[in-house]
């Protein structure tokens, strides 16, 4: 077993695929839940989610606490803030991506987004305060993208607006620019909503050094369960991860009479 890279899913692309997680329709009050991940049975991860979509836009927050072997391997903790607005019948247009996070004997690690108009497209930029080590992608891969929790948005528009059609989702995440691809519709199956999901990488992968490891170039294919009702209520998710299954399941739903215990 490798210990630096086996065992730790790539900071970035670990955010990525839990905020796919929470595709559930706009609603007046934040919507806040907790996830349980395990990777290949073992614990390895607990997940606060917050989602506020409104007049005022979309903000969407997200807290990873690693856990076990995991927890052991990586030292990693992080938040992650990003924000923007909903265009219909187009992809939400990010604003700001901000998170904070501690990875081994990284502490205090910062990466910044902003994303700016030039030339009819959207760019997105790096903050002054990013402290990522990788040199930024060409502009060609960082233009008319979302981040990832502009991917969380995006999903949850396309199911709203286009239930029984597929989508491609271009996201970059500061050092990674890959598509959350869904060829065909959701299928109906005893009450769910099952949606298969590839992650397709595009740039920054494999044989480009990065300061958080080089995750491999293969297509990741995933499964999402939501509810069949107008809640969308996300079930769970499986995605290989170094050849085994990362799974995140829904635990529960916070709110005034049962809060997050964290």
């Amino acid at each position: 077993m490798r210990s630096d890279g086996a065992v730790r899913v790539p900071t970035r692309l670990f955010a990525f695929l839990f905020l796919t997680l929470l595709a559930s329709p706009a609603q007046a009050e934040d919507l806040v839940a907790l996830y349980e991940a395990d990777w290949a049975g073992v614990p390895a991860a607990d997940l606060r989610l917050s989602v506020h979509e409104g007049t005022d836009g979309y903000r969407n927050e997200m807290t990873i606490r690693t856990l076990g072997l995991a927890r052991w391997v990586t030292r990693f903790h992080g938040d992650a803030v990003g924000a923007g607005r909903i265009v219909a019948g187009h992809l939400p247009k990010a604003v700001s991506f901000d998170a904070r996070y501690d990875l081994r004997k990284r502490k205090n690690r910062i990466l910044g987004m902003r994303f700016v108009t030039t030339g009819g497209a959207t760019l997105a930029e790096r903050t002054p305060d990013d402290t990522s080590r990788k040199p930024p992608l060409a502009a060609e891969f960082r233009r008319n993208v979302v981040d990832p929790l502009g991917a969380l948005a995006a999903i949850r528009q396309q199911l709203r607006e286009h239930p029984a059609a597929g989508f491609t989702i271009p996201v970059y995440d500061g050092a990674r620019r890959f598509d959350a691809i869904a060829a065909d519709p959701p299928k109906h199956e005893n009450g769910t909503l099952v949606l298969a999901l590839t992650l397709k990488p595009i740039a920054g992968f494999k044989g480009e050094t990065s300061e958080d490891g080089d995750p491999d170039d293969r297509p990741r294919p995933s499964t999402l369960t939501l509810s069949d009702d107008a809640r969308l209520m996300p079930l769970s998710m499986t995605v290989p991860i170094y050849y085994l299954p990362l799974t995140v399941t829904l635990v529960r739903w916070c709110g005034a009479a049962k809060p997050c215990p964290w």
